[in-house]
């Protein structure tokens, strides 16, 4: 029998996230804009951006503090199973079932209890961490209040021991991932960046530069204001600095370069990793 839950008049159909190496994918709205806290130290000042006609404003509680980019991974996981899914001809749904151990294996982090209860911390932040957004709203005053996770909670047998998680995924995040145009895959090395600046960075990259050979540049002040950083500019620069130094991003080369009127730019452009003979021996064998 399928499992099957009402939420705020809707009947959600369960979807069992499957085990295995899967692709992962990110929503390219999350890559784009400011979601999220890029520090581990708990934010409860919220984000609050405007440009164009774009709008967001993040707000966290102070129990719990605001989501971070690492609480993101679960995200990506759920993002990657639905499209997973769906390319399989599979149903899909908001309302989702997994064990921690599948999360955290897919997220790169080990099965140890201390990575358990961050994973309990990080659905407790998504759950608590309200958006209130324009974006992909028809109307230009309509805007749109949702939570990363509407709620979730975790299934216990009798002795007290975990059969898994379940949660609900808010119909904002959902409908994105659900579209090809929103959606792109990721390096799985993403997950071993230890960085919240780096991380931000990798996929805002990959958002905006793709595998483009010309690669592509932001303005240093403009890139400040789009990560929604609290640290002041001067410090920002000083962190950029100390990233393009390491040049940590899959995929990706980054440098600092200046402006003939002065302003400093960060240029990001795409490396072939892979030696030309192995990807076509690859290829040949695919084929």
């Amino acid at each position: 029998m399928t499992a099957r839950r009402t939420y705020q008049g809707q009947q959600l159909e369960l979807f069992r996230a499957r085990s295995g190496e899967i692709a992962a994918r990110d929503a390219q709205d999350l890559m784009s804009w400011p979601f999220f806290s890029l520090g581990k130290s708990r934010r409860v000042t919220p984000i609050d951006f405007r440009m164009g006609d774009v709008s967001i404003r993040v707000e966290a509680t102070s129990e719990h503090g605001m989501a971070t980019i690492w609480d993101a991974d679960v995200l990506i996981w759920a993002a990657s199973q639905i499209v997973d899914a769906r390319d399989r001809g599979l149903s899909t749904s908001r309302f989702m079932a997994s064990t921690s151990y599948e999360i955290l294996t897919f997220i790169g982090r080990t099965d140890s209890g201390l990575n358990y209860d961050r994973l309990k911390a990080a659905l407790d932040r998504l759950q608590s961490t309200t958006i209130l957004t324009s974006i992909r709203q028809p109307s230009e005053r309509r805007r749109h209040r949702f939570s990363w996770i509407a709620e979730w909670k975790e299934r216990l047998d009798a002795q007290g021991r975990s059969l898994g998680i379940e949660l609900i995924l808010p119909d904002w995040f959902y409908a994105g991932v659900l579209d090809d145009a929103l959606v792109l895959t990721i390096d799985r090395d993403y997950f071993g960046l230890t960085g919240g600046l780096e991380r931000w960075l990798y996929r805002l990259v990959r958002k905006h530069g793709g595998r483009q050979s010309g690669g592509w540049s932001f303005d240093v002040p403009h890139l400040h204001l789009k990560s929604g950083s609290l640290s002041p500019l001067r410090r920002f620069r000083f962190e950029l600095r100390a990233i393009v130094q390491r040049q940590p991003l899959p995929g990706y080369r980054l440098a600092l370069v200046d402006d003939p009127d002065g302003r400093q730019r960060l240029t990001f452009q795409p490396i072939d990793e892979q030696p030309m003979p192995r990807r076509r021996k690859r290829a040949g064998a695919t084929s």
